[in-house]
């Protein structure tokens, strides 16, 4: 990779990194427009990594459930583009843990546990990826409370149950 295109790349995480601090200190509607505006220039056919993350950081500053459900999708989508061979590489698999939990808890938001419990269980199911550090504790920690939280939580009969949605970037 050339200096120039990794001086891009780095200023493109730099810009979504900017973004999600204004997300962090409260200002969604900013941070929101900042991150629509990298989508709108990377697309669908830019870098994974950079379309994994940003997708996750604006399923965050969504106000509608069902909003923050699509990002999220996409944000997995992004994360699944990488997946050539026996498995993603490395960098991406340790988004996997909370792309699963993010999807879970916006099932918990939009009243469907059935679909919540299949994420969290994927999420579960790939803390193997992540370190022994802030980030995968927060992560692990995070995974527990939503499990407790759905444990308390009546299964839904099979013939209220919905499908997934597609998929779609």
């Amino acid at each position: 990779m050339t200096e120039q295109q990794e001086a891009s790349e780095d200023a493109v995480m730099t810009r979504i990194g900017q973004a999600v601090i204004l997300l962090h200190a409260g200002d969604r509607e900013e941070a929101r427009n900042r991150l629509g505006e990298i989508w709108s220039e990377i697309g669908t056919e830019g870098d994974s990594l950079h379309r994994c993350t940003l997708a996750h950081y604006l399923a965050d500053a969504q106000d509608d459930p069902a909003e923050e459900l699509a990002w999220d999708l996409r944000a997995l989508t992004a994360a699944h583009a990488d997946a050539d061979g026996p498995g993603p590489p490395a960098a991406v698999r340790v988004f996997y843990p909370s792309l699963h939990l993010s999807l879970a808890a916006d099932y918990v938001k939009l009243r469907r546990p059935e679909a919540a419990r299949i994420h969290l269980a994927r999420a579960r199911a790939a803390t193997g990826a992540l370190a022994d550090d802030g980030y995968g504790n927060g992560v692990r920690a995070a995974i527990a409370r939503l499990e407790r939280r759905l444990a308390a939580e009546p299964a839904q009969p099979a013939e209220r149950r919905r499908p997934f949605p597609e998929q779609n970037q």
